[in-house]
């Protein structure tokens, strides 16, 4: 008698929108991490620096912060050394900066292997996620051997070990809040390619919008006691000073903040991969 063909590998485009599909991710992990550095490699193999870059990139924008913001502007730092204070937001906004600019584009920017071969698309998003940790250890690094000096030098600098153990689930809510949004962006913009240019102009508002130039008691102090909570409608404010109150003993530390961030994380992750299922079964068609 004939042998009944068992297929391993079962390919369709109806799905339900709510599949995470975590179990392929795991089976393609090999071509995740493959993913991850040609990211790498394809961002910097062509450039003088290089990974230098990492570094030279919030030195800057931190001394021009300074520069500007405490220095003609007059926005006070709380006591704290500017370039530190400048230092400390931009480690973490420029790891959800990458993680949302990143992830925004993965539908056109990968168009041609999308048409070419099955794997999960999810694969993307996530490799942009996972490497850019790479850049984020690289600038947290820099950012302790600041933290470290101006201890040494005696400056008012409290350090929350307690809260500092929260760093791992600061970044979780970073790339959670990252990647919902780059993936409902990436999904709108293969058929609305105005948001791309939306986003750039975007993003840079957001950042004047979270407590990384000033600190969030400069907002307080202008509004009315009722009305604090303006100052932590943007979900990425409440990551940003349990940060700074973890590492430079300032800030806010508002757990009711960190649970709004919380649970705008898991509704864009969710709401992300909806959209996100729902495109991939047609955007060749449009891309």
């Amino acid at each position: 008698m004939e042998e009944t063909q068992k297929w391993t590998e079962q390919i369709s485009a109806k799905h339900s929108l709510l599949d995470f599909k975590l179990k392929e991710v795991w089976e393609y992990k090999d071509l995740l991490v493959l993913m991850v550095r040609r990211n790498f490699v394809a961002n910097y193999k062509q450039t003088i620096l290089g990974p230098l870059w990492f570094f030279i990139n919030p030195i800057i924008t931190s001394l021009m912060f300074t520069v500007v913001f405490g220095g003609i502007a007059g926005i006070k730092t709380g006591g704290l050394p500017g370039i530190l204070f400048y230092l400390s937001g931009l480690t973490l906004w420029n790891y959800f900066q990458d993680c949302l600019t990143g992830t925004s584009s993965v539908f056109r920017d990968n168009a041609n292997i999308f048409g070419k071969v099955y794997f999960p698309r999810l694969i993307m998003p996530l490799s942009i996620v996972i490497g850019n940790l790479l850049k984020f250890g690289i600038q947290f690094f820099l950012f302790l051997i600041f933290l470290l000096y101006y201890l040494f030098k005696g400056e008012p600098i409290q350090v929350n070990i307690h809260i500092i153990l929260l760093l791992p689930f600061l970044l979780v809510l970073m790339a959670g809040i990252g990647l919902g949004l780059g993936m409902i962006i990436s999904s709108m913009t293969t058929k609305y390619r105005d948001l791309s240019y939306l986003l750039s102009f975007g993003v840079s508002l957001l950042m004047y919008a979270t407590p990384i130039i000033y600190p969030i008691s400069m907002i307080y102090n202008k509004l009315p006691e009722k009305f604090h909570w303006v100052a932590m409608v943007n979900p990425i404010s409440p990551i940003i000073e349990v940060f700074k109150y973890g590492f430079l003993g300032t800030g806010v530390l508002s757990w009711g903040g960190l649970l709004y961030s919380t649970i705008f994380a898991l509704f864009s992750i969710i709401f992300g991969i909806i959209i996100f299922n729902k495109v991939e079964r047609s955007f060749m068609d449009t891309v």
